[in-house]
């Protein structure tokens, strides 16, 4: 099983259980539970109203250029939201970390440049790759097909 699965299925809904639990103890179940709910309600409102600003700022850049931080901005509110509507008190702090613009736009820089970096473009935007090492350098002879003979090129 890789990492990240094993962390997404197993560490991570233990230790929502075990911060519910000791919130619980603090606090008292029904009270925990409120929270639990009311959390769950707010961020469904705050990932309704943050993605349709989402979709709307990716309208408007849509004509303009490839809307490259508006689909990342989409796809983190949608990976919130979902992180919200979880139980658990580790999700929702992390859903609501992606859902809030400020750190919702840290994250979008990071994605970006995560992505950018797999592909070999480097940590400034229109980075041109680096050939590798592997790789044969591509060898090219320009031949000028306008000249008709001896002499200078027809202009």
């Amino acid at each position: 099983m890789p990492a990240a699965l094993f962390v997404a299925f197993i560490v991570v809904p233990l230790a929502e259980l075990y911060v519910i639990s000791r919130v619980g103890g603090w606090i008292g179940l029904p009270a925990t539970l409120v929270i639990l709910l009311a959390v769950s309600v707010a961020g469904a409102w705050l990932v309704k109203r943050e993605g349709r600003a989402a979709w709307r700022r990716f309208r408007e850049a849509l004509g303009a250029r490839v809307p490259t931080v508006e689909v990342v901005d989409g796809a983190l509110v949608l990976i919130g939201g979902t992180l919200l509507l979880t139980p658990g008190f580790l999700t929702d702090a992390v859903g609501l970390a992606l859902v809030i613009p400020p750190s919702r736009a840290l994250a979008n820089r990071a994605v970006r440049s995560r992505v950018r970096h797999s592909f070999g473009l480097g940590p400034a935007r229109g980075t041109p790759r680096r050939v590798r090492a592997t790789e044969d350098p591509i060898d090219v002879e320009v031949v000028d097909i306008r000249r008709n003979g001896p002499g200078p090129p027809a202009d």
